[in-house]
């Protein structure tokens, strides 16, 4: 069982720049593949972006291409989410996601452990 903890949300202004942690529990996180999702109120939760278990293969939202960059730290049991020229339409809680799937999923169906999510807010 993988425990998952987001940190690194809180209050940024538009075109400022946030990094989210998620660190896991695990020993063997190294196996797994990790993705970040967001959700805003009233919104199903959407896909952000993936990075696969050796982090040679990684995924983005057309909506944070070129602005979000995904990256782990196998050594700290650790995935990240840097965040640049961040917008209004951003604001929601990101949660990170891992699996081992032999394929990088961007479903959120195909996740089998969450961290409780932490809270993004980017004000106009």
């Amino acid at each position: 069982q993988v425990q998952l903890v987001e940190s690194g949300g809180g209050l940024v202004q538009a075109g400022g720049s946030m990094r989210l942690s998620c660190a896991a529990s695990e020993r063997m996180f190294s196996v797994y593949n990790v993705g970040w999702f967001r959700q805003a109120p009233g919104q199903e939760r959407e896909f952000v972006a993936a990075i696969s278990w050796s982090g040679d293969t990684v995924y983005y939202a057309d909506s944070v291409k070129g602005r979000f960059t995904i990256s782990r730290d196998n050594d700290k049991n650790t995935g990240y989410l840097q965040m640049n020229n961040l917008k209004p339409a951003d604001t929601a809680v990101y949660y990170c996601a891992a699996d081992r799937d032999h394929l990088l999923q961007t479903m959120p169906g195909k996740y089998d452990y969450w961290g409780q999510g932490t809270q993004v807010t980017v004000s106009s």
